[in-house]
Parts: structure tokens; C-alpha cells; sequence
């Protein structure tokens, strides 16, 4: 099948529009589960009532794993804010509004991968971590005791799509059910990456909307920065995830 010039490249997979719809070609690396995987995330969340791209197909394309879905049309919150970044509060605004949204879903643990397995996975899998490191987190991780709820694992303004009326979410590869404080933190971490003004900014604007405290929030630093070692992602500063884990 030909596709085109794709219009997005990620760590994990390659996106293309087709014919009004939108295909993410995975990477040859991932095992064979890894597209009906994250289908189901994305299927799940969509079943929520949440506003999400509709899973139109899971199939192979030249070989490689792909999943079909519906085409939003709009710019992410990001690419807005790039153009204008006078509208970075009323824009963070609203995805901690969508967020909060995302949050306030309780569901059944079989129905989605646990916060504690996966982050438990990515800290023993790292090889940036010693021993004596990952007992550390490991055992932090087991102190911490939260409501499960709905987690997306990788939130951000480059994940939410404004169309007129409405934001999408969109890339529900690293959702979860666990503490919406660990999920809050994973997108601090994200974003202080590239602004620490802009990460300061939506704690701020989440913690006074939820009524969650910050101290709430930053006891999962060492354990996101941790598993986020893992991940081996080439912009991520490994130096900067470690001053996280030694605090």
C-alpha cells in the first residue's frame, strides 16, 4: 500500500493521512502485540465518552503493524501556542481542564494495564539505574497508596487536538489506571524538559483546580524520572532525570 509522505514521526511510529483517515505505522522493533495493545487503550478510552479518535482498523501495512483511525481536523494545543504565546495560560487552562476530565474516570482494573506493574516494568528494565537504585524506587512505589483512576501516561499540548468545537486527546500508548498524581508528574517532567516556566505553570493551574497538593504530585518525581530512563528517548536529558531519582 502506498502512503505517502507521512505527516508526524515519533519514537515509536510513523503517522500518515489517507483518504480522510489517519494511519500509525509502528515501528519494525515492537513485538507482534504492540498495535492490538495499544488499540485497545485507545478503544477503552473512547468507550468512556472521552474525545478520542474512533479505532477504525487494526491491520499489517507492508509488513508492519498499523492501526486506522479517524482524522481530527485542527492544530494541536501546541502548535497553537507556538503561533501565539500570549495564549499560553488560557490554552494550559484548558488541557488540565480535559485532564481533570480524563481523571475522573474509575475503571475496572482488567480493563486497562496497572500504573504499578507498568512503572515497576520500565525501573527494572532500565540500565541507567543500579540495584540498590531500583529497590529504592521500587519499594517508594509500594509505600504510595491512591485511588485508581484513568491515567494517559504521556499528556501533553502536542497530544491534544483543538477542532472547532472541542480538544481531542490523542496517543494513548502509555494510558494506565493508577494515582492521577503520577500522572500529573509525568507531565511535569515533560514539560520541564523544554520550559520550566511552562511545567511550573500548569502544576500551579492543576493543583488549584483539583485541590490536590503539590507535595502530592512531586512524591512521584524520582519514580516517573526513574522509569522514564527506560524509555531511552534521545531529546531526554538522562542527567536530569537522575537529579530527580538522587533527591
Amino acid at each position: 500500500m502506498e502512503l505517502g509522505s507521512p505527516i508526524a514521526k515519533g519514537n515509536t511510529a510513523t503517522i500518515y493521512r489517507l483518504n480522510n483517515k489517519i494511519v500509525k505505522v509502528f515501528n519494525d522493533y515492537f513485538p507482534d502485540t504492540e498495535s492490538v495493545k495499544e488499540a485497545k487503550k485507545q478503544i477503552f478510552a473512547h468507550s468512556c465518552g472521552l474525545p478520542v479518535p474512533k479505532v477504525l482498523e487494526v491491520t499489517k501495512i507492508n509488513g508492519s503493524q498499523a492501526i486506522v483511525m479517524e482524522y481530527i481536523r485542527g492544530e494541536t494545543l501546541g502548535d497553537v501556542i507556538q503561533e501565539n504565546k500570549e495564549q499560553l495560560g488560557h490554552y494550559l487552562r484548558i488541557s488540565v481542564d480535559v485532564q481533570i476530565n480524563i481523571h475522573s474516570i474509575k475503571p475496572q482494573l482488567e480493563r486497562i494495564e496497572p500504573m504499578h506493574t507498568k512503572l515497576s516494568r520500565q525501573i527494572e528494565a532500565s540500565s541507567k539505574l543500579s540495584k540498590i537504585q531500583k529497590f529504592n524506587l521500587l519499594r517508594r512505589l509500594d509505600s504510595i497508596t491512591y485511588e485508581n483512576r484513568l491515567c494517559h501516561g504521556d499528556f501533553h499540548l502536542f497530544n491534544l487536538i483543538k477542532t472547532d468545537n472541542e480538544v481531542f486527546v490523542i496517543d494513548w500508548v502509555d494510558s494506565s489506571i493508577g494515582d492521577v498524581c503520577a500522572d500529573v508528574c509525568r507531565t511535569y517532567l515533560l514539560y520541564s524538559q523544554l520550559s520550566q516556566e511552562i511545567a511550573d505553570l500548569y502544576v500551579q493551574l492543576y493543583c488549584e483546580k483539583s485541590g490536590i497538593a503539590k507535595s502530592e504530585v512531586f512524591q512521584w518525581a524520582p519514580i516517573i524520572a526513574g522509569a522514564r530512563l527506560s524509555e531511552n528517548v534521545s531529546t531526554e536529558n538522562s542527567e536530569r532525570l537522575m537529579k530527580f531519582i538522587d533527591q
